[in-house]
């Protein structure tokens, strides 16, 4: 009833951190479902991450262009099944550059490292799934990260850049959401505290939340950092 009365709009989070309600119309979502279905096939496909801590995460995750395993990159799922990592499609490089435009504007891909978009971190989560507090650390570039939501709305906790802790912002990713911090924010840590089950759009036929984070890394072609 709320988001009937007052529609949502963009909103500034903080210095450099732009939320785009339903950015991704349905026919893109679905698009974009069908494609994170093919690459979370094996091999290379969906994971279970474990930390050096011997933890395990929640959200289960597939890479594209780069794997990323705690904490760094590398050209195979060196923590899996050892296969050499998907590529990075250009139309999610096409898609990033436009995520940047409409929510930083055009200057802040100028303002970001000359690297282009090669990184795709897609974490799929059910209704128990959580991400702890973090930052996204491990580029060697601070072009802005660009976050997609689809499926199952989430409390999306974005936080400062020198502690884990308060002061943050909650912020509800519906499907279709845009989120792009870059700037003073982009090593802001953040996290999903709550998955809210069963609020995925029905006709978009998934149980569960996918996030496509897309990044750029700035390593050298052809090397691991």
């Amino acid at each position: 009833m709320d988001a009937e009365l007052f529609p949502r709009g963009r909103t500034v989070v903080a210095p450099g951190a732009v939320h785009l309600p339903d950015w991704l119309d349905a026919g893109r979502q679905r698009r974009l479902l069908q494609a994170c279905r093919d690459w979370a096939r094996p091999p290379a496909g969906l994971r279970t991450v474990h930390t050096p801590g011997g933890g395990t995460m929640t959200a289960r995750q597939v890479c594209l262009g780069w794997h990323w395993y705690p904490y760094g990159y590398a050209r195979t799922v060196v923590d899996g099944d050892g296969s050499p990592v998907k590529p990075f499609p250009d139309r999610l490089g096409r898609l990033a550059r436009e995520a940047v435009t409409d929510a930083l504007g055009a200057e802040a891909l100028a303002a970001g490292a000359s690297a282009a978009y090669d990184i795709a971190l897609i974490n799929f989560y059910d209704g128990d799934a959580r991400m702890g507090m973090h930052r996204d650390s491990d580029e060697s570039c601070d072009a802005p990260v660009v976050s997609l939501s689809l499926g199952d709305t989430c409390v999306f906790r974005f936080g400062n850049t020198e502690t884990r802790s308060r002061p943050y912002t909650d912020v509800e990713l519906r499907s279709g959401d845009l989120f792009v911090f870059g700037g003073p924010s982009r090593l802001a840590y953040h996290g999903v505290p709550k998955v809210y089950a069963g609020t995925a759009p029905p006709e978009l036929g998934l149980t569960g939340r996918l996030n496509l984070t897309l990044r750029a890394g700035g390593f050298p072609p052809g090397t691991a950092p």
